[in-house]
């Protein structure tokens, strides 16, 4: 998320709900006006003109403005304003142009959207012009006292007052530095505006609110007649409610997609990040990128190499979305490649920079599916795919694509981190020969590097100097005894800084506590090396550092909604020196608020939005530097010579590993974090490299957008930074876009000229940078300036020492297929570890589609396996009959005595439970037992009813307490009935019922009853509806699946009970004495009479 345009109807819409309110009731605006969309062309829909005018009955009774409200600039012009025109000559005007091509200035694009407002007269000298516009450490104000199209360049021009974040505007500001050309008569009015309008922009959390003309009438009401304007959309959890449903139009020129709408709604409901931009749906290169950094760089070398014109799409997917998020993007992306077919192919680039903690193989399980949708397509259309990535278990995702890829004969080229993440884009586009593929068999090790020949060279190292006196750096570097608090119960990144720690051979790990405030403080395990350690967490960061005054880092893992209340509270403690804020879409007015108070009390911040930072032998923040192969493989356990600062935290992975590849390695290495106002600032970094001996070259990752590069540009003109660095800013394809593009980051977006990627690339190599051709040129420029660094004797290399080895995670380690361990538990009724929950083979969406309510639930988690609907539909009546008999049974009885007694609904349940057995419900297994035994025997029932009263047996399932033949129990005829109409045959019934005509010839009540109806009847259900064998339904007889379903049954009806209680608000209940029989047993002593 990131600062948006919005439409100006919008914006003057906010400003006329709340201006009043803001102002005390001094101002308001007036009518907003109505917008205009495509709807009025279509006569069934819900915005026709004959409901716009129902709606705004001014419409007919005022003169009338219409304007486009696309983000289109300059519209007067571009001829692009009707003016005191009638309705009818308005609406006119649109419909001419709704939906027709309109070029302005050198972009082409549809009108779809009209603003139409009241005409208010006015003398060219009421005009005036104001913006507000927000910096790091300030918001600006920009006031002429002359307005309108004409009004030239404003930057020279206009009044400025700029407000340091956290001071209040006042009217006194206001009148002495902006209204100092506007008559006496106005200032007064004009100067309470002003401080309404910044109340409302900083209420609201707008970013940029342009007004121009802004009219001040005879009467001293104010009307905005034209406006632009630009919100923090990362404040929608705090204005929401305000802002209602904001509207974000794509730039003029570039069309509104439904699957970019797909994939933004896909963005707001997941903790990943999903961005889709198509620039060219007819392109022929398309980019499927994970990381917003690497997405960056992915479009740029595309544009480097030639095929700006033909790139298609920009995006990113990252944060570990889940296998069905990827394989909707994926899908998503290829069904738009597929709209259009191009005689020479296309190319998909599937890449993206080294994971921190994304899943790759789960994220490439998406992407099969994808692929294998499609494949026939892919192939018709000539796409060529190359795949490029690395991160927690690659491998496998690398080998299961290539699997796929194989067996559909898609012909994927896949690369691991070996190769750099760019060097797959010229392959793709035949511009140079296919690079080999790597061997899939094994990860790659740490690279494999000659140290640079010093064979009769002369040294002479360049001498740096001293920091001017009195230098004090706000962020600290740390030391091998450094040590932090995590807030958050992170455990996954917190065991990664240990293992870093551990590799490092820290004598103690960095973590002292965790902090996490919605549970009781404990203790938590982890391993330190093979050791386990116990952890404190508090949940409060006043006790932790209280516990822990020794601590001066804190891991601010906060969700961005509470990240701006802990770190103000951490930032409290004076121990506490650096806070790194992980968290991305923090608000800009939070992050100014956190910038203004870190830099008053001394503490150095890293973030929003970033991974961390890493040094190694020192200190790991976070998740920086990924998994520990990774770590291995950068060789980031020791340091090295080179300390770099990037914008991107999946790119600072990238940079371990060109580093590595390149040099003798890290040093130190920081992810500011992507927004527009990052917690420290290239500068703060590189002042701290350039005062440390042991940190010989600098590298800086910058990026489109922001000007902080100029502030680094300025140091080294100035000699205080005199250390080489090599630099480049990404995003130096945005001038192949005819339509502003928002990148990854939040602060990925240029403001001005200044701040795009080529102007800042071009002053840095003007000032003495090393900066390359291209991103893609990089590495080879890196190791250029090292190895001369190395020949002068700046740096002095020595022979690689052993690679530490960690133990590795059981989790992980088993996720990798590395270790195997018999499982504690077997099931094999559900599953819940995929996509999506299963009862036995059948996903919980294919239970609903095939509607097989309650009983083909039960037969799937009972009995694994899909029983035909005659009996699924049998054993939901076999629930409803046994859902209740009343409450004076036992089992209903020990409820309503719980209930009563204040216990909770389990406990009533229990009780009433507890009471089935054989003389209560429990009769239906052995029913079922004693008949299927007598029938499968072949006895005659006469004579097996003389063999169980001579073994004086009862016959379990006969007998009711009133009901007869003569007199029958309806739940048994219906019972009865059923299965003797559904079932293939029912001969354990049959014989059932053959009983029943003799025992009721010595008793009339002797009946078959409900239970031993149900057990006999089920027996015939299982054995003749062909799922399952003979012993499998003797199985099912002997586990007490029968006694199961009573108890299913009839927890409806204790559950019933427990709630017809507490409604009825019954006492507790204590028996009556008349009716007990209390029995003294004789020679039990006397009784004595009672006394009165």
């Amino acid at each position: 998320m990131s600062v948006k345009c919005i439409r100006e109807h919008t914006g003057k819409s906010l400003l006329e709900k709340y201006l009043p309110e803001i102002s005390g009731g001094k101002h308001k605006m007036g009518c907003a006006g109505v917008l205009v969309s495509p709807e009025v062309l279509n006569p069934t829909s819900g915005q026709t003109w004959d409901v716009i005018l129902q709606a705004n009955p001014w419409l007919k009774t005022s003169k009338l403005v219409a304007k486009p409200d696309q983000l289109i600039k300059r519209r007067g012009k571009a001829g692009l304003l009707c003016v005191n025109k009638t309705f009818e000559e308005a609406k006119a005007w649109i419909m001419e142009r709704m939906c027709k091509e309109q070029q302005v200035e050198t972009v082409t694009g549809q009108l779809t959207h009209f603003l139409i407002e009241p005409f208010v007269p006015h003398a060219q000298e009421q005009e005036h012009y104001i913006c507000i516009l927000s910096h790091r450490y300030c918001d600006e104000i920009l006031f002429y006292h002359e307005g309108g199209v004409d009004v030239g360049d404003v930057d020279s021009k206009a009044e400025k007052l700029e407000l340091p974040t956290g001071e209040k505007l006042t009217l006194d500001m206001v009148t002495s530095k902006l209204l100092g050309k506007v008559p006496a008569a106005k200032k007064a009015n004009l100067a309470s505006f002003v401080c309404s309008l910044f109340k409302f922009y900083q209420d609201l959390h707008f970013a940029y609110l342009e007004i121009n003309p802004l009219v001040m009438l005879d009467d001293n009401s104010v009307v905005p007649l034209d406006m632009a304007a630009k919100i923090d959309e990362t404040a929608n959890f705090l204005v929401s409610s305000k802002w209602g449903e904001v509207d974000w139009p794509p730039p003029f020129g570039r069309a509104a997609y439904p699957e970019e709408a797909l994939i933004r709604d896909m963005d707001g409901r997941t903790g990943a990040s999903l961005k889709l931009t198509i620039l060219n749906d007819k392109g022929r290169v398309w980019t499927m990128v994970a990381g917003g950094g690497a997405s960056v760089v992915y479009a740029d070398t595309v544009a480097d190499y030639g095929w700006g014109h033909e790139l298609a799409n920009y995006g990113e997917y990252s944060g570990a979305p889940s296998t069905e998020e990827t394989f909707v993007y994926a899908k998503t992306l290829l069904s738009l490649m597929l709209k259009y077919k191009h005689p020479d192919g296309k190319f998909l680039i599937i890449g993206g920079g080294i994971a921190n903690f994304t899943d790759v193989a789960a994220t490439f399980t998406g992407l099969i599916q994808a692929l294998q949708h499609y494949a026939a397509e892919i192939k018709e259309h000539k796409i060529k795919i190359c795949i490029r990535r690395a991160g927690p278990n690659y491998l496998e995702g690398l080998r299961k694509v290539k699997a796929a890829s194989d067996k559909l004969g898609l012909g994927l080229k896949v690369y691991g981190p070996e190769t750099h993440i760019t060097a797959v884009i010229p392959m793709a586009l035949g511009l140079i020969a296919d690079l080999p593929e790597p061997d899939l068999s094994e990860a790659c090790g740490p690279p494999k590097r000659k140290m640079v020949d010093m064979t009769g060279r002369k040294t002479n190292p360049k001498v740096h100097p001293k920091p001017p006196a009195g230098t004090k750096h706000t962020l600290i570097t740390s030391t091998p005894e450094t040590t932090c608090i995590v807030y958050g119960l992170q455990n996954r990144a917190v065991q990664g800084m240990l293992d870093f720690d551990f590799m490092c051979k820290r004598k103690k790990p960095s973590v002292e506590a965790m902090i996490f405030p919605f549970s009781g403080n404990h203790y938590v395990k982890f391993y330190w090396g093979t050791n386990e350690i116990l952890m404190p967490v508090y949940t409060a960061t006043k006790e932790a550092v209280q516990k822990h005054p020794n601590v001066s880092v804190f891991v601010n893992f906060a969700s961005f909604r509470s990240v701006h209340e802990t770190t103000m509270e951490a930032m409290n403690y004076p121990n506490m020196k650096t806070v790194a804020i992980i968290a991305e879409g923090v608000p800009e007015q939070q992050t100014k608020d956190i910038i203004r108070v870190a830099e008053a009390n001394g503490v150095g911040l890293i973030g929003p939005a970033t991974v961390g930072g890493i040094k190694p032998g020192c200190l790991r923040i976070g998740n920086t530097g990924g998994m520990l192969d990774n770590i291995v493989m950068s060789r980031l356990y020791r340091p090295g010579s080179v300390a770099y600062v990037s914008k991107s935290g999946g790119m600072s992975n990238e940079l371990n590993n060109m580093i590595a590849q390149q040099t003798n390695g890290v040093y130190e290495g920081v992810a500011i974090g992507g927004d527009r106002y990052p917690g420290s600032r290239f500068l703060d970094h590189f002042l701290r490299y350039q005062d440390d001996d042991e940190a010989k070259m600098l590298v800086l990752l910058g990026e489109v957008g922001g000007c902080d590069e100029y502030d680094l540009i300025e140091a080294v003109k100035k000699g205080r930074i005199t250390k080489p660095i090599v630099a480049w800013c990404v995003g130096t394809c945005a001038s192949c876009f005819t339509t502003e593009v928002q990148f990854g980051h939040a602060g990925a977006q240029a403001r001005g000229d200044e701040e795009t990627a080529a102007a800042k690339n071009k002053a840095m190599k003007e000032a003495g940078f090393h900066v390359p051709e291209s991103f893609d040129k990089l590495p080879s420029l890196v190791n250029e300036v090292y190895t001369k660094l190395v020949e002068n004797g700046d740096i002095v290399e020595t022979p690689e020492g052993e690679t530490p080895q960690v133990p590795m995670d059981y989790t992980w380690a088993k996720k990798l297929g590395m270790v195997r361990k018999p499982a504690n538990f077997i099931s094999s009724i559900s599953d819940d570890r995929g996509e999506e929950l299963k009862y036995g083979s059948l996903t919980i969406s294919e239970v609903f589609e095939q509607d097989l309510g309650i009983g083909g639930v039960l037969s799937l988690l009972w009995f694994r396996r899909q029983l035909p609907r005659e009996c699924t539909k049998f054993i939901e009546m076999i629930l409803q009959v046994t859902a209740d008999h009343g409450p004076a049974v036992s089992g209903a009885h020990n409820t309503i005595v719980t209930a009563r007694a204040g216990k909770d609904l389990v406990s009533a349940l229990c009780s009433g439970l507890l009471t089935i057995g054989p003389r209560f419900g429990g009769a239906l297994d052995d029913a079922a037992l004693m008949f299927t035994a007598a029938k499968d025997s072949g006895a005659d029932p006469t004579a097996w009813i003389e063999k169980m009263k001579k073994s004086n047996q009862l016959i379990m399932g006969i007998g009711h307490r009133i009901k007869s033949l003569a007199n029958p129990d309806q739940r048994v005829e219906i019972i009865k009935n059923y299965a003797k109409k559904h079932f293939k045959e029912t001969p354990i019934l049959d014989y059932a019922l053959a009983v029943e005509q003799i025992t009721t010839r010595k008793r009339a009540n002797l009946i078959l009853n409900v239970d031993g109806c149900i057990a006999v009847s089920f027996v015939d259900m299982i054995r003749s509806c062909g799922a399952f064998t003979r012993e499998e339904c003797d199985d099912l007889m002997s586990f007490g699946c029968l006694n199961g379903l009573f108890v299913l049954g009839r927890s409806m009806g204790f559950i019933g009970h427990y709630l017809d209680q507490l409604r009825l608000k019954q006492p507790l209940y204590r028996h009556p004495w008349d009716d007990i029989t209390y029995i003294q047993e004789p020679g039990s002593g006397e009784t004595k009479e009672p006394t009165v």
